[in-house]
């Protein structure tokens, strides 16, 4: 079988950018190779020529592939509110010329639309036997991929394309694409380091860098009248496209699925398919009791200092705690210090709790020694993430995870006691309270939960999509289902 991966990002990228989902694409790159599936990776939207040229695509190291000079850019806030993030037909052009050189393919698998048209969807669904779409976040709805308005808060309407007008800093397309190819001159010249440093000097990812990791939302202009139109449609002809020309469209998580199908997209294209780590490969880990002897508890906070992933939450609730419940809560906290100013809160915090160990940014092989002292995880996110990867991490730990009602964070352990509404500190207070009386207890946790699969069971599960026939979409088999469809695939 040949599996065409399309990123706006290589998963081998030297810097490793693209997150999460890269991350994924690495470890998946792994399994691909012992299962006897030829796997290409095409990325687009980031690489861009000091002197403008049209699209063309590019070979790079084994099975990999890049469209130069593509519009859209990519990330997607580097080409927010251009009319070329659904068509750009020189883009789509290099994209079929890509396909004809490279395929047959029998599965295209977008882990991402950004970085091309979504008209590309078309060109895909006459150069493969299966078109299959993942939503790791969701751009097909969101100009500004994850449903948080203006970097402050979770968007609930976009009304009909009005509110994303005002969302984020538009800059001239020039200057964006000039942007791109300085970057891509220093990071061939100089390596990640030089690069690293070019960012910093950039007002755009400066700005949009202010209000995600300082908390403080930077004031967004009202876009011109011509870019708010091409918003207006925007999601509209999305769904459009993936209703027209999917075989499946995969969701991260449940939670995922509910807002897919609320946004049009089609109930029997969408298949809940939540993605494989490393981590459920180890030996189950046992679960840790809430409480310690003492009956205090440790809290563990793992991920990025920023405002839509609840840590100015978590530190405002923490720093608002009743003083009989303060002394019996310590913080183990993993994140990399986004903002100077937070030393010292952080320190006046850690001498109001029990206590306070912090981590100033971490590897994943660091985790294990990091969460040893944790016995609940909390995952505050604000905005709709798609599935935390960190509560993956903390679960497989044997945490149990205390996490808002915001994305699929709260899908591991299902665990309705250990769910507060998203901001609320009061009702966030109370769940604390209530395990530290008793009133919830380990045993609560876990019930019904969905556990992540391991990198084979998932793959196994990814090949059932991409075989026709294999499975019906809408539907995700239990695991013994799994194994028992698995033994039959070739």
């Amino acid at each position: 079988m040949r599996v065409l991966f399309y990123n706006w990002v290589s998963p081998f990228d030297p810097e490793k950018r693209g997150g999460g989902v890269s991350a994924y694409e690495r470890a998946l790159a792994a399994v691909l190779k012992t299962e006897g599936i030829e796997a290409g990776w095409l990325n687009s939207g980031l690489a861009q020529d000091l002197r403008p040229g049209p699209p063309r695509w590019e070979a790079g190291g084994p099975g990999q592939f890049c469209l130069v000079n593509a519009r859209p850019f990519a990330p997607s806030h580097l080409s927010f509110g251009d009319p070329e993030q659904i068509s750009h037909p020189p883009t789509e052009a290099a994209f079929a010329a890509c396909l004809a050189a490279t395929g047959p393919w029998d599965v295209i698998h977008f882990n991402n639309l950004e970085g091309l048209p979504a008209e590309a969807l078309k060109i895909a669904r006459a150069h493969a036997a299966r078109v299959v779409v993942m939503l790791h976040n969701y751009y097909p709805f969101c100009p500004q991929v994850n449903l948080w308005f203006q970097e402050r808060e979770s968007c609930t309407t976009d009304r009909g394309g009005a509110a994303c007008g005002a969302c984020l800093l538009h800059p001239p397309p020039s200057r964006r694409r000039l942007a791109l190819a300085l970057a891509q001159k220093l990071s061939v010249q100089t390596g990640p380091r030089g690069l690293r440093l070019y960012r910093r000097g950039t007002a755009v990812l400066r700005t949009i860098r202010a209000g995600r990791q300082a908390g403080r939302p930077p004031e967004i202009p009202v876009l011109a009248q011509a870019q708010s139109r091409a918003l207006a449609g925007r999601r509209a002809r999305m769904v459009e496209l993936l209703n027209t020309h999917c075989d499946v469209i995969l969701c991260v998580s449940e939670r995922v699925r509910v807002l897919a199908a609320d946004f049009g997209l089609r109930r029997d294209l969408l298949a809940v398919c939540r993605i494989g780590t490393p981590d459920a490969a180890r030996p189950p880990a046992p679960p840790r009791p809430l409480l310690d002897d003492r009956g205090h508890l440790t809290l563990a906070y793992a991920g990025y200092m920023r405002r839509d992933k609840g840590f100015f939450f978590l530190l405002e609730a923490l720093e608002q705690l009743p003083a009989d419940l303060a002394p019996r809560i310590s913080l183990v906290l993993a994140a990399r210090l986004s903002d100077p100013a937070l030393r010292p809160r952080l320190l006046a915090l850690g001498q109001r709790l029990g206590g306070l160990t912090w981590a100033n940014g971490y590897q994943r092989e660091d985790l294990d020694r990091i969460l040893a002292p944790a016995s609940l995880g909390v995952v505050p996110v604000l905005w709709e993430d798609n599935l935390p990867q960190v509560a993956l991490e903390m679960h497989l730990r044997g945490l149990a995870l205390l996490t808002s009602d915001r994305g699929g964070a709260h899908e591991p352990g299902n665990c309705p006691a250990l769910t507060f509404p998203a901001g609320d500190i009061a009702a966030f207070h109370q769940r604390l309270a209530a395990v530290l009386q008793g009133e919830i207890t380990r045993a609560d946790y876990g019930k019904g939960g969905a556990a992540p699969p391991d990198l084979q069971s998932h793959l196994r599960a990814l090949r059932q999509h991409w075989q026709p026939g294999e499975i019906q979409p809408g539907v995700e088999f239990p695991s013994q289902a799994l194994e028992a469809k698995a033994a039959s695939l070739p």
